[in-house]
């Protein structure tokens, strides 16, 4: 049996909205003979979003990007795709991760998908040479859209990019939906420990905060949220949430959950504080909000078990899940966001591509967003798959919305 084609078919089956732009790109060619480089999570629904593309005429180059995420199975079975040049493995260096990102870019894409911004930072400092090629990209994360704004601010990002994360059909569901369920997933089968009862702490409630904290409530968990933002913290609270400073919260919780796309958010005067036996995870993007630097040079043992590293600090016993990377896909069971959210947001993807390649030419650069229409179009033909059916504004509904005159 080829595992990864299994995988993937398994996975189409429950992307109905991802599978109709695809007959459609078979159908039109609209790809046809454009070069994209990927740099996303290798696992069946990025490989749906691969196929999507290829069968619109794409020649498609992607890699991984996170060094734990690629499911070896189907990134084999994506090289078996015509079209499809896939450079991905699981558990590889740091060195060997920019090396594919290097390999993708080798073929001069002319629109680059990426997730966390690696592969778009990468041509804007030592792949120069490709820039003069590219139209446009898209970013799928949170991360890479703050890193994306910041380049912008200092004029220097060279092309647009579509920030595919900020739109309603990614935030809402995708975000909120599918963190929230699968880094629980991830970190429940991989400690067998229960949620009800626990003293959860949760770092961030952005959208992705607020999924994991609305999940752990629905489990029986006690919710703890930290945040920096005065206006998302009482937010928090409002929602119930007992809200403090993470120097306090990390004295009160037995599991940690970071969600924020910052760095240093556990740190040292945090592990000071941390009860015997605290299970660490992030669900954020890179592995930089749990200081696993201060650990690994302070800690009098570590004990490393398949997807935990337990670090003795003090006599005292700290669980590091996925090495810190993202608990829903890096862990050893990861299957990173349900599939039928990842069928929104890869239908966003597929269809944003297809705005870079009609429209890239006239943009200008810098972050732009979705727009409207795409963004509306993957919610009608997913509620077309449920069955589902709305209202329709009339003529003197739109006319009212539409002036200022009328009043009482």
């Amino acid at each position: 049996m080829d595992t990864g084609k299994e995988k993937i078919s398994w996975a189409r089956q429950y992307m109905p909205v991802l599978s109709s732009i695809a007959r459609e790109f078979r159908e039109n060619q609209p790809l046809k003979g454009v070069r994209i480089g990927m740099a996303l999570h290798v696992e069946a629904k990025t490989a749906c979003l691969v196929e999507a593309l290829a069968a619109g005429g794409a020649a498609v180059h992607i890699t991984g990007c996170n060094p734990l995420s690629t499911q070896d199975d189907v990134a084999r079975a994506l090289g078996e795709v015509p079209g499809v040049h896939c450079y991905a493995r699981r558990g590889v260096s740091p060195s060997e991760y920019y090396a594919a990102i290097d390999r993708v870019l080798d073929s001069h894409p002319q629109v680059v998908i990426d997730d966390g911004m690696d592969l778009i930072h990468r041509l804007h400092t030592t792949r120069r040479d490709c820039l003069p090629g590219v139209l446009g990209g898209c970013e799928e994360t949170t991360t890479g859209v703050h890193r994306l704004r910041a380049m912008a601010r200092e004029g220097r990002l060279a092309f647009p990019v579509v920030a595919v994360n900020d739109t309603p059909m990614k935030r809402h569901f995708d975000n909120v939906h599918g963190t929230g369920e699968s880094a629980l997933a991830g970190i429940m089968l991989t400690t067998n420990m229960l949620m009800a009862g626990k003293a959860v702490v949760v770092a961030g409630y952005g959208f992705c905060g607020r999924g994991l904290a609305r999940k752990l409530h629905g489990l029986g968990a006690r919710v703890i949220v930290t945040e920096v933002d005065p206006r998302k913290a009482l937010e928090a609270y409002m929602d119930g949430f007992s809200v403090m400073p993470m120097e306090k919260a990390a004295g009160e919780g037995e599991i940690f959950i970071t969600a924020t796309g910052n760095t240093s958010v556990i740190a040292a005067p945090h592990f000071a504080r941390i009860r015997p036996g605290a299970v660490l995870a992030n669900a954020g993007h890179f592995n930089v909000e749990i200081d696993l630097g201060w650990l690994e040079e302070n800690a009098d043992a570590v004990t490393r078990r398949d997807g935990i590293d337990t670090y003795t600090v003090g006599g005292k016993e700290i669980h590091v899940l996925a090495e810190g990377r993202l608990v829903n896909l890096a862990v050893p069971k990861g299957m990173g966001h349900p599939i039928e959210v990842m069928d929104l947001s890869f239908s966003l993807q597929a269809l944003c591509a297809l705005h870079i390649v009609t429209s890239g030419r006239e943009m200008k650069p810098g972050v732009h967003e979705v727009p409207t229409e795409i963004d509306e179009t993957v919610a009608a033909r997913k509620l077309a798959s449920l069955g589902l059916s709305i209202d329709e504004l009339t003529e003197s509904q739109e006319k009212y919305l539409s002036g200022w005159e009328s009043g009482t």
